[in-house]
């Protein structure tokens, strides 16, 4: 019953985000690009990683984690708005001009990252599935994304990557429809086995669980991609839909918490970043399928974009003396050595602290403008600097899921 309640749940999903009238409108084309990026892979990983640290506090920790992106969003949105209309006019050697310009960089540099930290999460999933001898796992994990990153390389200097990223993009619906079937499907196992006494694990809470929090930043990210679709969509439009997306994606990642309670403990033994599998295996062995095909579409999906979003910058920022090709290529490099001197734990973290430098300029900029404009007064510039510090302790202090 519970493998049908979440099939059935699953195809509704994907049927009213593929033919409805809604899914074409220009409201929500402009809140999927940042909901798949919050709720893609860290969806999957953030169970086990929170019950492991936290035990039974899984979910309040969750709650503080969206609760920071939430405020961070926040100084994204005020961005799009005020820092957005003070470079249109700045000079090119304006101070604040030259940071947003190095916060672009910065955020190409993430993004490359965040192109290892999706694919070895990919491969991670991938190899769940075989049986591989454990000396041999990393290396071909590593070598697997290693060659799809050269795939996407030439597609680049082929013209073939944007035909690549309009079908990742399909499969967004097919995303979200799976995870609103894992969503039912656990939903299932609470009816079925209403009255049945929980065994919930102790809540952990000490100073040691604050880096590992931090340095799962990454899970709860991807609001920022509205900061830079305005090309597409206006600004109050942009605004709107970052909100609409970071206020579905909590009520998804509190919800999906939430009903994982009675599997906590299992999850916190789960081994390695596709533990989710193993904890859904209890829930209904079928919904393992689910759990892979959300993991390799939304992986390879937000692979693609990333690395589409990475080249892109870069070959903004050299103000074109890097061509795209070579500005993928580049950023193509950087992805391969960061897949190969880290370990999956390790970059979810690395990946974390990239973004999290990010946002720490975000906040600078915001300040800057401010200042400059007489805009917001010292409250908000309080609030901004606030956040800044907690990103910066985020980018120093973030820790390995496996520490």
């Amino acid at each position: 019953m519970i493998t049908v309640i979440a099939a059935l749940v699953a195809l509704l999903m994907i049927a009213a985000m593929t033919f409805t009238r809604f899914s074409k409108s220009e409201q929500w084309t402009a809140t999927v690009t940042p909901l798949a990026s919050i709720i893609g892979s860290g969806f999957l990983i953030s169970g086990p990683l929170l019950a492991h640290e936290f035990g039974g506090a899984a979910l309040p920790a969750m709650a503080v984690l969206l609760l920071l992106a939430y405020a961070v969003g926040g100084v994204i949105r005020w961005n799009i708005v005020h820092v957005e209309n003070y470079l249109e006019s700045a000079p090119f050697n304006d101070p604040i001009s030259w940071t947003a310009r190095l916060t672009q960089l910065v955020l190409a540099a993430a993004y490359a990252i965040s192109v290892a930290y999706y694919l070895k999460l990919l491969a991670a999933f991938a190899l769940k599935a075989v049986t591989v001898p454990e000396q041999w796992r990393d290396v071909i994990a590593n070598a697997g994304v290693t060659a799809i990153i050269v795939v996407l390389m030439v597609l680049a200097f082929g013209g073939g990557l944007r035909r690549i990223e309009r079908i990742a993009h399909a499969t967004v619906a097919v995303k979200i429809g799976i995870i609103a079937g894992m969503l039912a499907g656990l939903a299932g196992w609470w009816v079925v086995n209403w009255g049945t006494p929980l065994s919930v694990p102790p809540a952990i809470i000490t100073w040691r669980g604050i880096p590992l929090l931090l340095g799962l930043l990454i899970t709860v990210q991807g609001f920022e991609t509205s900061r830079y679709l305005g090309q597409s969509y206006d600004q109050a439009m942009r605004v709107r839909t970052m909100r609409h997306a970071q206020w579905i994606s909590t009520v998804i990642y509190l919800g999906f918490i939430g009903l994982l309670t009675p599997f906590l403990g299992a999850a916190a033994k789960a081994e390695g970043v596709a533990g989710i599998i193993d904890v859904m295996r209890l829930v209904a062995a079928p919904l393992v399928i689910f759990v892979f095909i959300a993991a390799l579409s939304s992986q390879l999906s937000a692979a693609v974009a990333d690395s589409i979003g990475s080249g892109g910058l870069m070959n903004e920022i050299s103000q074109k003396v890097l061509s795209l090709p070579a500005a993928f290529a580049l950023s193509g490099a950087l992805s391969i050595l960061v897949v190969w001197l880290t370990d999956p734990f390790e970059v979810v973290a690395l990946s974390s602290r990239a973004f999290a430098v990010f946002y720490a300029m975000q906040c600078a900029l915001g300040i800057a403008v401010s200042w400059r404009r007489s805009i917001g007064g010292w409250p908000l510039r309080i609030g901004f600097a606030a956040l800044a510090l907690i990103c910066i302790v985020a980018a120093l202090v973030g820790a390995p899921a496996e520490s």
